[in-house]
């Protein structure tokens, strides 16, 4: 669906998306779709700097991207600990190519956020200086996926996390090493989970931590059907997240399949219009909640593109935040992402 772009001239900085390349897993992946996830896999087997830079160069003023870790390019040997270095080695590489300008004027990867095992616990804290010594100081901070369901068709191949991996004593201790490097932690839970992040983040008040999608409502598996009933308790546990200055949120990841949101899918295109209205109520919601000032839009693309393409899904965030003022709306869009993940010189 092609859509005229709204306030073209607007700066963003996209504080989430990923780059990978998955053509080697496709031919594994069954005839018929398990999951609706593998279907992002099979939309988008390849995404590199090129595909990025043209979403990002498809009308919207994308000044500045944050990669966020999905597990691609680890080292294929030395210390298993250390592969996922490999990864943050590849994203400087790029970062360093958009950093030349010959690709445009978008500082892609600007922030790298990678991933160490944080069930190592004290010995994580080799592994953040490995990140920082490959990152060529664009290494901010470390996502360990956390989101667990005990129904496994919840989250279908994503399902990587023990259950209450916040509690984990050697979460905590791995955390005790993150504020002195000035790392920050992305979270990445279901809805479900998001009481657990509180003790977490109140653990913690020098470190800061964004809480990814939203906190990522959800509508299917065991949820099926249930989702509306669930957002009391959703807004409940944001609210608490809320009174916690060292928690961030970031406004996106709507797009995945998890929500469980009708006439959304790789076969169905909605306008942006479609869109906003559908993620309306979780997105102003957390801006009540937490303020324009710790709240950021996000593409996390490619997988949102199970929902939308990109410049539609900017759209919907664009038409969201129409009533708001001037410098809320910078925030929003650019002015949050660059104080969290320190992007100086982009907004």
């Amino acid at each position: 669906m092609k859509e005229a772009i709204i306030e073209p001239e607007l700066p963003i900085i996209d504080p989430h998306h990923h780059l990978w390349d998955w053509r080697s897993r496709l031919p594994f992946l069954p005839a018929e779709i398990s999951h609706p996830f593998e279907a992002i896999l099979r939309q988008s087997p390849r995404y590199l700097l090129d595909e990025l830079l043209a979403d990002t160069g498809s009308g919207h003023n994308v000044i500045g991207t944050v990669y966020v870790q999905c597990g691609a390019f680890y080292r294929a040997d030395g210390p298993e600990a250390m592969q996922p270095v490999g990864e943050t080695e590849f994203v400087n590489g790029v970062a360093a190519m958009a950093a030349s300008g010959i690709y445009g004027a978008t500082r892609a990867c600007a922030g790298i956020v990678g991933h160490a095992d944080l069930g190592l616990g004290d010995a994580v804290a080799a592994i953040l200086d490995a990140h920082l010594a490959a990152g060529g100081g664009r290494f901010r901070g470390i996502r360990h996926m956390m989101a667990h369901d005990d129904d496994g068709s919840v989250l279908g191949p994503l399902v990587h996390s023990t259950a209450h991996m916040c509690a984990s004593p050697q979460v905590r201790a791995a955390l005790r090493h993150f504020a002195a490097r000035k790392l920050s932690l992305d979270i990445w839970v279901v809805e479900p989970q998001l009481p657990e992040t509180v003790d977490l983040a109140r653990a913690f008040p020098d470190v800061q931590m964004v809480i990814d999608h939203v906190g990522t409502p959800v509508g299917i598996g065991r949820y099926a059907g249930t989702r509306d009933e669930r957002f009391a308790g959703w807004k409940a546990s944001m609210a608490r997240l809320a009174e916690l200055p060292n928690v961030f949120v970031k406004l996106g990841g709507l797009g995945m399949p998890f929500p469980g949101f009708e006439g959304m899918g790789p076969n169905d295109r909605p306008s942006s219009e479609t869109l906003a209205a559908t993620w309306k109520p979780y997105i102003e919601c957390c801006i009540e909640l937490f303020g324009a000032s710790r709240c950021m839009f996000e593409s996390n693309f490619p997988v949102d593109r199970f929902g939308a393409e990109y410049p539609v899904l900017w759209n919907a965030f664009k038409r969201i935040a129409a009533g708001a003022p001037a410098d809320e709306k910078a925030d929003l869009f650019a002015g949050t992402a660059a104080r969290f993940y320190r992007l100086e010189g982009l907004a």
